[in-house]
């Protein structure tokens, strides 16, 4: 049995599923996850591009975002990430997603309260929320499987499955991604090609090479 901290070194340890915020096809060949921060000021450069590169990539990728509060240098990522997932309740996750990372000045309890009141999200009912913690749980479960993936920043990426060493400029994300996408079809083909060889009947398949020649004794 592994301990809940066991980490799994460069590969994403718990697969995306239905508890995550997820982008894009279901069926896409890339996916992307992001543990970030809503307070941590690398996140917030990041995510425009993270925006762009689903825009380019529509078809070819879906994109999960877990949570990654730094509570020990950024006081408001929890509570703010508690807020997103208030508003994901009320199937609001992504407009207050990118508020949040374009906003950070204003993560503060009562400006990001009257925040959400503007989005048109009931202000009361969640402070009430944010105040009982009501989705802390979702937001350390998060926290806990990027522990045990490894992460120890923000932003980090996982594509496939597999930690992102690369840059997080467009470009580099956008060949990061093709790749992947390249590599998830070269291994649907050889696995479609097995199966038509594991298809074949007996009597179809190329017979043994029975050529018999003459030995040395």
């Amino acid at each position: 049995m592994t301990s809940p901290l066991t980490t799994t070194g460069d590969w994403l340890a718990v697969p995306v599923d239905d508890r995550d915020h997820v982008l894009g096809p279901e069926d896409a060949p890339v996916t992307l996850v992001e543990y970030g921060d809503y307070q941590c000021p690398y996140c917030a450069r990041a995510h425009p591009i993270v925006q762009e590169l689903l825009r380019r990539r529509t078809n070819l990728m879906r994109f999960a975002y877990r949570h990654f509060p730094l509570i020990n240098i950024h006081p408001y990522a929890e509570p703010a990430a508690e807020a997103a997932e208030a508003a994901g309740a009320r199937g609001r996750f992504w407009p207050v997603h990118d508020w949040l990372f374009a906003n950070q000045e204003w993560l503060s309890p009562v400006t990001l309260i009257a925040a959400l009141v503007d989005m048109g999200l009931d202000g009361e009912a969640i402070a009430r929320e944010l105040r009982d913690h009501n989705f802390l749980d979702k937001v350390q479960s998060d926290f806990v499987s990027g522990v045990r993936s490894g992460v120890n920043g923000t932003p980090t990426f996982f594509i496939n499955g597999l930690r992102y060493e690369g840059g997080h400029s467009l470009p580099e994300l956008v060949t990061a991604v093709d790749a992947a996408a390249a590599a998830a079809r070269a291994s649907d083909t050889s696995r479609a090609a097995g199966g038509r060889l594991s298809a074949t009947p007996r009597e179809a398949r190329p017979a043994p090479d029975t050529d018999t020649k003459e030995r040395s004794s």
